[in-house]
């Protein structure tokens, strides 16, 4: 029997705020990708964008129809499936940009990475909220984590794409830490990280030395690794208090920018709105965040409250590096902007992962 509570407690504010950020996005990136061409037709990725913001909404509506609670028992062979993919991504992924990152399915072409932020989560909150305890996890309860995290860190790291996978333990820490860990685990994990900084220096590639050497000094090379962090900041700093005007961004307009569309949006919105247009995309993501935290909070179910939890860290860390990446206050890392960024696996699993709060939101008051 269909429960009317799941109607009455549908959480149309938060829908509005995501479809209030879609629509702010897709504003950004028209201007992103049409300034200084010819208006007399639609951009073919302004039109590719939209095509996937209706296809992501209409998953996210989808994903309200099964309780949340069954991707509990379903943890385990979500994770299998999104680590299958990224094997298969290493044996037949397209190239593009010198990495393999991208998965020819017909006539759709997916990111497999994207997706399996989705499965971390999903498989953390399952096996955290069966092994939580007041005193805190332990070493010998965070090896199945561990593996969790480990496993598809190295298979996207091998595409190459370190800023997915180093986002991907960023949101496991997360997690880890909302649910408690003992001290002594906590400070002994601490320093086994800082311990192996000098060693994974060692293991990067060449490009992805200069891009945190650029990051330090961007001046070192300001016509080759510094151009995208310098003409960024040349474009924030030009918008001023309220910018130079939708479509009348000269370092966008003149293809100073790279990669407008997708890693450096913000740096468009900040050049055509300024500083009051930049506050108003930040408001709106800082009541998405509390909205999600709040429904973390709010659910009775630990498996649930876990994955809420685990599914904000997730937009908050997007949102914090490439917010902090295009002001050059973090490397350049590829991670793109929720909502607002040109990609299509990155909108529809923002969508999955805001359908799954709203999922969440919607049964809070089941404790099973």
């Amino acid at each position: 029997m269909f429960d009317r509570r799941l109607i009455e407690n549908f959480d149309w504010g938060f829908l509005i705020l995501i479809l209030m950020i879609g629509s702010v996005g897709l504003v950004i990136l028209y201007s992103a990708v049409s300034a200084g061409q010819d208006l007399s037709g639609v951009h073919v990725l302004f039109t590719k964008q939209v095509i996937w913001m209706c296809a992501g909404l209409c998953i996210m509506l989808m994903t309200l129809v099964i309780d949340f609670r069954e991707l509990d028992k379903l943890s385990i062979f979500i994770f299998i499936f999104c680590v299958g993919l990224l094997v298969s991504v290493l044996l037949f992924g397209r190239m593009g940009g010198g990495s393999r990152r991208w998965l020819a399915l017909g006539f759709v072409t997916i990111q497999p990475s994207e997706l399996m932020k989705i499965a971390l989560i999903i498989s953390l909150a399952s096996v955290y909220s069966n092994s939580v305890s007041e005193t805190g996890l332990t070493f010998r309860k965070l090896i199945k984590p561990g593996i969790f995290c480990i496993l598809p860190f190295i298979l996207i790291v091998k595409q190459p794409d370190l800023g997915t996978g180093l986002l991907l333990l960023l949101i496991a820490g997360s997690i880890t830490l909302f649910v408690k860990v003992e001290k002594k685990v906590l400070f002994s994990l601490s320093g086994i990280c800082l311990a192996a900084v000098p060693l994974v220096w060692f293991t990067l590639k060449e490009y992805q030395k200069n891009r945190i050497l650029t990051f330090l000094n961007p001046d070192r090379d300001p016509m080759g690794a510094g151009w995208h962090i310098i003409q960024s900041k040349i474009a924030i700093g030009s918008g001023m208090l309220t910018g130079r005007g939708f479509l009348k961004g000269t370092q966008n307009a003149l293809s100073f920018l790279p990669e407008q569309h997708t890693d450096f949006i913000v740096s468009v919105l900040a050049e055509e709105w300024g500083f009051v247009g930049c506050s108003v995309l930040l408001i709106l993501y800082f009541f998405l965040l509390f909205w999600g935290l709040n429904i973390a909070y709010g659910c009775r179910n630990l498996f649930g409250s876990i994955l809420a939890f685990g599914l904000t860290a997730m937009i908050f860390w997007q949102i914090f590096i490439n917010i902090g990446m295009v002001m050059g206050l973090m490397p350049v890392v590829g991670v793109p902007l929720p909502l607002v960024s040109y990609g299509g696996s990155s909108v529809v699993t923002n969508m999955v992962a805001f359908g799954i709060l709203l999922n969440i939101s919607m049964r809070k008051f089941s404790s099973n």
